[in-house]
């Protein structure tokens, strides 16, 4: 028998029906319930934050999913955290009180986002979703749905068309902007989120984007939690474990981490009242978690994978991958972060192997490395560059850029394909196979001018021809013994 999610005994205490929305989020998937709404939802269980309510906004076709398994069941969802000894920590969220699908209710949600009640609109819409150029820096304004934007802006369709159109409407009408708050995994999120915004604005009202420009607050964030894909599996562990019915339940691991810059002009939820941490400068936490963590994810796919590996945890397991993945973090990462205000790095990397190692998650290799193109310039080939400029050793950082060239040629050491292994990445991993040198250093849209650094080149194509000749474990341990 199950019931409802509603009628558990996990469901919020609180008055659902109290809720008013304080904040619209636009990119309704799993981190954001699993995060900042688990947050409100901490708030509301100790009577506070009811003003402080979710609306959700869907603005893709896929996003129908979403809103239809959240108003099947009143936007209650289930959100299980998996313990490495295998216990489970389940409850029920109710922190997300509305859910719009845009393209249906465009009305309705830009009178979400001009209402005074309003003082925060959030954003997971992944790293790509900023319509940023990563080679250049600069808001894609040829982009379909920005030239749309821009002759209609009372008609958006994107998400910083719906800001910038509410911005407008809340100028006009003597109500205080909001805070637009990104709390997407990329370096300087707050930062941009105002050039999209702004860049939006711009097209079609320089005045306006300037005001913007000067009287809208875009704090940067740091947000950690690692949350897997929903599975099949998922689903019925919550309906056989906590006897409920969930279309769309959330599991994640028990570590969660936000830092956050306190710039809330028009108020905030009382974050650091349930483990927030409320900085003036989010910058040393989010290198820290972009050149260990994150880092440490792109070291355990492309070293992985070629060995046949599945999971995360599977490879952060192997003594050989382990071993290589903290001496790349102890000599080559560590010595380019400033102190972190209340963190021993030492410790920060040990903790990471205990997440890293927890099989309950079943994170998969090809999702980690899915992030490759979009990662590699953030997470890996940053330290490259300043440990050149440092005259610092290179050698780990080249090799696991060599591994993850491997990786994009398909195949793995025992000739198997490796799934998701040439996505963004065909041509340049054909090329390569088919013996064209350095053929994976010109996509420039990930190496820029790295690829024709001289010094990084050699060591590049010296450690990919090493590991072809040796294979990945012996390749491992020759870098260790030889740097």
């Amino acid at each position: 028998m199950t019931t409802s999610l509603a009628d558990s005994p996990l469901a919020p205490a609180y008055d659902r029906s109290a809720i008013t929305t304080g904040i619209v989020h636009f990119g309704v998937g799993g981190f954001h319930r699993a995060h900042h709404a688990m947050y409100i939802d901490r708030l509301m269980r100790e009577g506070k934050a009811l003003d402080w309510g979710i609306c959700g906004v869907g603005l893709l076709p896929a996003d129908t999913a979403m809103r239809d398994a959240l108003t099947g069941q009143d936007t209650l969802y289930s959100l299980t955290l998996k313990h490495p000894d295998g216990h489970l920590e389940p409850t029920i969220i109710g922190s997300i009180h509305r859910y719009l699908y845009a393209p249906e209710a465009r009305a309705e949600v830009l009178d979400a986002l001009t209402a005074p009640t309003t003082r925060i609109v959030s954003l997971t819409v992944t790293e790509g979703g900023y319509n940023i150029d990563d080679a250049t820096g600069v808001f894609r304004t040829d982009a379909e749905g920005a030239v749309h934007d821009a002759a209609n802006p009372g008609e958006p369709t994107t998400a910083f068309g719906y800001i910038v159109e509410a911005l407008r409407r809340r100028r006009e009408e003597g109500t205080a902007p909001f805070t637009v708050m990104s709390c997407d995994n990329l370096p300087g999120n707050g930062r941009v989120a105002r050039a999209a915004v702004v860049s939006q604005a711009r097209m079609s009202d320089p005045e306006l984007a300037n005001w913007i420009d000067t009287s809208v607050s875009f704090p940067n964030c740091m947000v950690d939690r690692i949350t897997p894909r929903t599975t099949d599996e998922d689903i019925a562990l919550v309906r056989s474990e906590l006897g409920v019915d969930d279309a769309w339940p959330v599991v994640a691991e028990p570590f969660t981490q936000w830092v956050l810059e306190d710039e809330f002009p028009a108020g905030r939820p009382a974050y650091e009242e349930v483990g927030v941490q409320m900085v003036s400068d989010v910058v040393p936490y989010e290198l820290m978690k972009l050149r260990l963590l994150n880092a440490s994810h792109q070291a355990l796919a492309h070293w992985g994978r070629p060995l046949g590996m599945t999971y995360g945890h599977e490879a952060a397991a192997d003594p050989q991958i382990a071993a290589w993945t903290r001496a790349y973090l102890e000599r080559e990462a560590l010595p380019t972060l400033r102190p972190v205000p209340g963190i021993d790095l030492p410790a920060y990397v040990d903790s990471l192997f205990e997440r890293f190692t927890n099989a309950a998650i079943a994170d998969t290799l090809a999702r980690l490395a899915f992030f490759g193109p979009s990662g590699m310039p953030k997470f890996v080939l940053p330290t490259i560059r300043e440990n050149l400029e440092a005259g610092r050793s290179i050698r780990l950082g080249a090799a696991l850029c060599a591994a993850w060239a491997w990786c994009a040629e398909g195949v793995d050491e025992t000739g198997r394909p490796i799934p998701d292994a040439q996505d963004h990445l065909e041509d340049y991993g054909r090329r390569q196979r088919d013996g064209e040198e350095g053929a994976f250093l010109t996509n420039e849209e990930v190496f820029s001018d790295l690829g024709s650094d001289e010094r990084f080149r050699s060591a590049f194509l010296a450690e990919l021809a090493a590991i072809k000749e040796q294979g990945a474990r012996a390749r491992m341990e020759a870098t260790l013994s030889e740097d």
